[in-house]
């Protein structure tokens, strides 16, 4: 009885044809077959009529399609081995379509694949031309890989026929030292990649955060700006208010004036007669504030020449203002007591709080108190303390320590 198939003694793969066991042999190198009784296995599916010729072709098959119906036409399309079938002249396998205006023809041969894994394919059940074309397609690198291109390809119209590539273009596959230097080569070359986009990023993100830290600075200079202008305007409306303020009271002692007159069974006075009296009116004792309100002009420049002077030591300044406001409190709070009208000009503490600053101790000697001992100490004695002077001294201070633009403008 004629066989069925033919068995490769070497890999105990099973070929369809007498073709198939040459292409097997080029290949492979194996040599040693033998007839077989055993028919290669033909299953097609119901659904798409798609041949397999193995039963991992049929689970690659469900699990693309989901098809689930499969025929088994192994026994119909089993022929028996014809060994007196002479092989294609090597010429024809070797040689290129020639084009259509005559060129000459380039001789193609098949593609050289890893044996080992394509022993391993046909082991399966698939045959010599779809485990090359899947070894050569898929980079000739594993076996997953392969099995994965024939799931992607096995519909198309050429799966089963061998791949033939040029001469020039057939190059032996890769051995495992070779694999290695060339996957380091290419993970070498994705990190310097990796690299210089995270080096990109990075000055992307440097000009963002230069351009938002610009924005913010304009942002806090408009708006310290504008803070600025709206003091002014306050401080405009406030002086606005006094004068309108004055006003209504000269107004009102006008009235007074003129019914005090009225009660005492005067004439109206003349305002043409007025006028002439208005500088009498100014030696009342309503004037006697003088001293004070000029003392407060001195005191006012005195910490504004002060803060000018240390304009770039904030702290120093506050802690100055602070340390004058004690001074000034104390005396106002305990005017008996000496210890507190008496300052000794070389002590440390003062010295750094006050003394060293230009403007500090001119503003204690506006308040009173005077140099004594040859120099060695401020002093201000009971009899010159002057609550209204130290009161107003205390709310120029209050004033300068709270006031942000206290001396700028």
């Amino acid at each position: 009885m004629a066989g069925l198939s033919l068995l490769c003694g070497d890999c105990g793969a099973h070929l369809k044809s007498v073709e198939e066991a040459q292409q097997h042999a080029e290949l492979t190198s194996h040599s040693n077959f033998s007839e077989s009784t055993e028919a290669v296995l033909t299953l097609v599916c119901s659904t798409c009529g798609k041949p397999c010729r193995s039963q991992t072709e049929v689970d690659l098959h469900k699990k693309r399609t989901g098809h689930e119906d499969f025929i088994d036409k192994t026994l119909e399309e089993a022929k028996p081995i014809d060994l007196e079938s002479k092989p294609k002249p090597e010429t024809d396998v070797k040689m290129e379509e020639v084009g259509e205006e005559g060129s000459t023809s380039q001789e193609m041969v098949i593609p050289e694949v890893n044996k080992d894994m394509l022993s391993e394919l046909e082991a399966m059940g698939f045959s010599t031309a779809r485990a090359t074309r899947a070894l050569h397609f898929s980079g000739n690198s594993t076996i997953e890989g392969a099995i994965n291109w024939v799931a992607e390809h096995e519909d198309d119209p050429d799966i089963d026929e061998m791949p033939m590539v040029p001469k020039s273009e057939s190059k032996p596959s890769l051995t495992p030292e070779e694999m290695k230097l060339k996957a380091q080569e290419l993970r070498e070359r994705a990190r310097k990649k990796k690299e210089e986009e995270e080096k990109r990023m990075e000055r992307e993100r440097e000009k963002e955060r230069i351009r938002i830290g610009k924005e913010l600075l304009e942002a806090k200079r408009i708006e310290e700006e504008n803070a600025r202008k709206r003091i002014l305007e306050l401080r405009r409306l406030e002086k606005e208010e006094e004068k309108r303020a004055r006003e209504k009271i000269r107004q009102k002692l006008e009235e007074d004036k003129a019914e005090r007159r009225r009660k005492l069974g005067l004439p109206p006075e003349d305002p043409t007669t007025a006028k002439p009296s208005a500088p009498v009116e100014e030696k009342k004792p309503m004037m006697l504030p003088v001293k004070p309100a000029t003392k407060a002009e001195r005191m006012r420049d005195c910490l504004r020449s002060l803060k000018q002077h240390h304009k770039d030591e904030d702290a120093r300044v506050k802690r100055a203002f602070q340390t004058l406001l004690t001074y000034v409190g104390n005396v106002a709070k305990n005017p008996n007591e000496e210890k507190f009208r008496k300052i000794r000009l070389n002590n440390p503490s003062f010295q750094e709080r006050v003394g060293s600053l230009h403007g500090g101790i001119e503003f204690l000697e506006i308040c009173g108190f005077e140099k004594i001992e040859n120099g060695e100490f401020l002093f201000l004695s009971k009899e010159k303390v002057d609550l209204a002077v130290l009161s107003t001294a205390g709310s120029e201070l209050n004033s300068a320590i709270s006031n942000p633009f206290f001396g700028v403008l």
